[in-house]
Formats: C-alpha cells, structure tokens, sequence
C-alpha cells in the first residue's frame, strides 16, 4: 500500500494540479448558477417596471452568464497537460476566453448606449419604480459582492486570468447595480418634487454610466488579455530580478537574454548564463538547478530553461 512517503515530487505536483483543477472548476461552475439566477431576476423586473437601467442590467447578467459558461469550460481546458501538439499546454485557453469576454462586454456598451440615447431624445417611456426593482437590485449587489470575492481569490492563488475575467465581471455589476438604484431614486425624486422633473432621464443616465463602467473595465481586460497572448514580457521587474540574483551566484559570470513568457496560470522562463569554461559538466549542472530554483522564488511554478555558455567561449 503506497503512503505518503512513497510519493515522489511529480506525484506531488500532480496531485497539487488536480487540487487547483477543481477548485478553479467550482468556482467557475457556482459563477455560472449566480448568472443565472441574476439574469432571470433583473430580466423580470425590467421587463415589468419598464426600466432601461434593469433592463440593461438584465443583458449585462445575461453575457455574464455567457462568459461564466466560456470560464467554466476555458479552466477545465486549460489543465489539460502537456501533449504532443502543446508541449507548453493549453494554458493559452484561459486568455483567449478573457480576450471574448471582453468581446461580449463592448457588444453589450453599445446596445445600452443606442437605447439610452434613444429614450433620451424620444422621451415617453414610462418607468414603473416599485420596492422590488431596488430589491432585486440589492439581491444583486449581495450576489455580485460573494462572487467576485471568491473568484479573486482562486484567480490570484492560481493566477488564472479566466477567473479574474470572470471576478472583473461580476466587480463591475457591483457597481453598475449602485448606479441603477441611483437613477431609479432620482426617477422617484423627481415624481415626488415636480422642480426636479429633469431627474425623470435618471434612469436613461444611469444606463448610459453602466456603460461607461462596463467600456472602461472591458478594455482594459481586453488589453492584459491580448498581452499574454503576445507573450509580453511582464512589467513587475522580474527579468532584472532574475538576471541580478543569477548573475551574484557563485562561479556565474552573467545572466543575459531572459524571456518570460505566460500561458494561463504558468509563467515559461528562459534564459542564458555565463559561467567558467573549466566546470564540470556535473557542477554546471547543478548550478542550473540553482538558478531554477532561484526563479521559482521570484516566479513561483515557473518552467526554467538555462542555457549555459563558457566565459571563454571554447563552447562555440
């Protein structure tokens, strides 16, 4: 019977990827049930209450839904192994699925902004304000606020992009959910106090603020999700950490030409070392090992590459 012991580093980072795994597939799969749920409620509300900003809402949640669908299956892709065809795995999954996230945010931008600019210039439209369309926005904003705090946390403890996408969506509910409760109260204000009859558009400008909300945060996902598929360097001052702590080791001369590149939740590190042409193949060795490890501690899981060359060049 095999214990505890017998398991050996690479049963180890098995396990630990199958634990990560799972945890990323339930925190994506409860996103999916939470979208659902917002989606029927706010679609009912607006639709009965003749809201623009609920019914905008409604459609938010209901991309939402989409793009919590498209995290769910992106995370559960993106752990597949290594294979033949990917030898640096499916990680890329997770950041195509942030980049048509955004997609589906700037579809919904543009349809809120046609139809609060419409309501605008063809005033008429009749919103019913009642207890339970600020009710249903409360629920909302209860929902959004658990969501998006579990989602960040599994994001950032496995540096998923997908599940901050994911978090980023239900983040920007929030606060699309307080600028809504925000017009339908200037709507109620202006019904009660006829000298405020302008604040009747409330509803039309809180609208077109979720928009905003919704444009501002979508590029810049959108952005950082284009990046990783570039394979753009990251700005944190790793590539200098990692060239000063190598080069400062025992016997290495320098460390040059460092590329970093992402793929989902892994970060590829290669990279190349000047060292005494006199060492041992052994002791170079373990001097690579060194530095593998010394870019583990600066990029936690990182896959290393070390290339070693002489300082005096009789390696060619």
């Amino acid at each position: 019977m095999a214990t505890a012991a017998d398991s050996t580093p690479a049963d180890t980072a098995a396990a630990a990827a199958r634990e990560a795994g799972r945890e990323k597939s339930a925190a994506a799969l409860s996103s999916v049930f939470a979208a659902v749920v917002l989606t029927v409620l706010k679609g009912v509300v607006g639709v009965l209450t003749g809201s623009l900003g609920i019914l905008a809402e409604a459609l938010h949640s209901a991309l939402d839904l989409v793009a919590a669908l498209t995290t769910w299956v992106a995370v559960r892709a993106a752990d597949r192994p290594a294979d033949r065809n990917h030898p640096y795995g499916h990680g890329k999954i997770e950041n195509l699925s942030a980049l048509f996230e955004t997609l589906l945010l700037l579809v919904t931008v543009v349809w809120i902004v046609w139809e609060s600019v419409q309501r605008l210039l063809n005033p008429g439209v009749h919103v019913e304000v009642t207890w339970w369309a600020f009710a249903v926005m409360g629920i909302s904003i209860a929902v959004d606020v658990s969501r998006s705090r579990r989602l960040a946390a599994v994001a950032r403890k496995y540096r998923s992009q997908a599940l901050e996408a994911d978090a980023l969506h239900f983040r920007t509910d929030i606060w699309s959910s307080c600028v809504v409760i925000l017009g339908l109260g200037q709507v109620v204000l202006a019904r009660a106090v006829p000298q405020l009859s302008f604040l009747e558009h409330g509803d039309s400008m809180a609208a077109l603020a979720v928009a905003a909300i919704v444009a501002m945060v979508s590029l810049r996902l959108g952005w950082r999700a284009l990046q990783a598929l570039l394979d753009a360097s990251p700005r944190g001052g790793e590539c200098e950490a990692i060239e000063q702590q190598a080069a400062a080791l025992a016997g290495v001369v320098d460390a040059h030409d460092i590329r970093i590149r992402s793929s989902g939740g892994t970060w590829f590190v290669d990279m190349h070392v000047t060292v005494d042409g006199d060492l041992t193949v052994r002791r170079s060795h373990a001097m690579t090992e060194e530095i593998e490890e010394l870019v583990g501690r600066i990029l936690p899981g990182a896959d290393v590459t070390v290339h070693v060359e002489p300082a005096d060049g009789d390696g060619g």
